[in-house]
């Protein structure tokens, strides 16, 4: 039986390692940590409408479920050319016949990260945004402040999403405890448009509903730096703020930057069309990992990174006898999808791909639509409930 050794616990790698669990080979995944965490449905936390442990999956119960080997460690160096894989406690691997690299990356943080809160970075910093919300909230008022970063050097790995919704929840939220009227909110970007790449529809709808809110709005002005009462911006301008969240973009892993791995100028792997890296023939790559090729607009997604997932299980299979037909591309499935949550006001529906930009309001029912698509998922992973068609899970 041939070996495959997935890195990475997220949303590409436990789907990789699930599909080819199923179609017969012998998988091992290595995560540093041990539970899957569903970030989608992180901008919850911060307002308690959704609790920490209610969007962590035990790795180990998804090992036993789907029928793979789970190792809880860090993945150091990778050194391709002599197949192998330095783990941080659990020294060298080299007994496998595929390797599929899904450990994400790393991030664009500006100066004083230490004072700013993330909930797409480390899981318990979405906690940490609670307690200090909280602080505030106790005391009857504030100022906060939310923003995302970019990466110039490859700006499919920016966070807009996220940040829109943990805006739109957070207003909604004081707004229930009557403590709207109290609080300065206030949205910053370093880009001019931040969010056009959904569509200039949906940009246009984002930015419109902030200013209906009254959701203050800098854009266009690089971050000099985080401090512990505000964001300070290029031009010297600052904004004040008692708590500051922020998304920062996705850059290229620090093992993999030191690897013998192909790369684009930000660290990201290069792939060919099935997600085979380029010039090794066992070597795969998916998720925020791999350097995307496609249009302007792409996006590094969990859609995409599942599909990504599935495209890669399949060509491996498909090497070894195990699956019939063609190759396929991660890239018929290139689009922008977003069911952007507005708390109980609803949500918003984005959807983009090479043809068509499509922005639906779903006042009110596209909330609980969310939260039933949270459910669905957890349920999916666990193989309770089949895969809904057209849907990744």
């Amino acid at each position: 039986m041939k070996k495959v050794l997935v890195l990475g616990g997220g949303i590409a790698g436990v789907e990789a390692a699930s599909l080819l669990s199923e179609y017969g080979f012998d998988v091992t995944l290595v995560s540093n940590r041990d539970y899957y965490y569903i970030y989608p449905l992180a901008i919850w936390i911060p307002v308690e409408r959704i609790k920490f442990n209610d969007i962590k999956m035990n790795l180990n119960n998804l090992a036993l479920i789907h029928n793979f080997r789970f190792i809880k460690d860090e993945v150091l160096s990778i050194k391709a050319k002599e197949k192998e894989v330095l783990l941080k406690e659990s020294g060298s691997l080299k007994d496998f016949d595929y390797l599929v690299i899904a450990i994400g990356g790393s991030k664009v943080n500006p100066k004083g990260m230490e004072y700013a809160y993330s909930i797409c970075s480390e899981p318990t910093q979405a906690l940490e945004l609670r307690d200090a919300i909280q602080k505030l909230v106790l005391k009857g008022s504030g100022k906060i402040a939310i923003g995302f970063g970019g990466n110039p050097k490859d700006p499919s790995g920016v966070r807009g999403g996220p940040a829109f919704e943990l805006l739109l929840n957070l207003d909604d939220y004081l707004r229930k405890l009557n403590l709207r009227e109290n609080f300065e909110i206030t949205f910053f970007a370093p880009m001019d448009k931040p969010g056009i790449r959904l569509g200039e529809k949906a940009y246009n709808s984002a930015i419109d509903m902030l200013k209906k809110l009254n959701i203050k709005i800098k854009t266009g002005k690089k971050i000099k730096e985080f401090q512990k009462d505000g964001v300070v911006l290029e031009d010297g301008e600052k904004i004040e703020a008692d708590v500051i969240a922020f998304i920062p973009a996705t850059d290229g892993h620090k093992a993999i930057k030191e690897s013998d791995l192909p790369q684009n100028e930000a660290g990201f792997i290069k792939i060919d069309d099935t997600t085979k890296v380029i010039d090794f023939d066992y070597v795969y790559a998916i998720g925020d990992s791999a350097a995307l090729e496609g249009p302007d607009w792409k996006a590094k997604q969990g859609h995409l990174a599942e599909a990504m997932a599935r495209v890669c299980a399949f060509n491996i299979a498909l090497k070894e006898g195990k699956a019939k037909g063609a190759p396929k591309s991660y890239k018929e499935h290139m689009s922008i999808i977003c069911l952007m949550d507005m708390g109980t006001k609803g949500a918003g529906l984005v959807y983009r791909n090479d043809k068509k930009a499509i922005f639906l309001p779903m006042p009110i029912i596209g909330h609980y639509l969310k939260k039933l698509w949270g459910m669905h998922f957890k349920l999916v992973k666990m193989k309770k409930l089949p895969k809904l068609p057209y849907i990744n899970y």
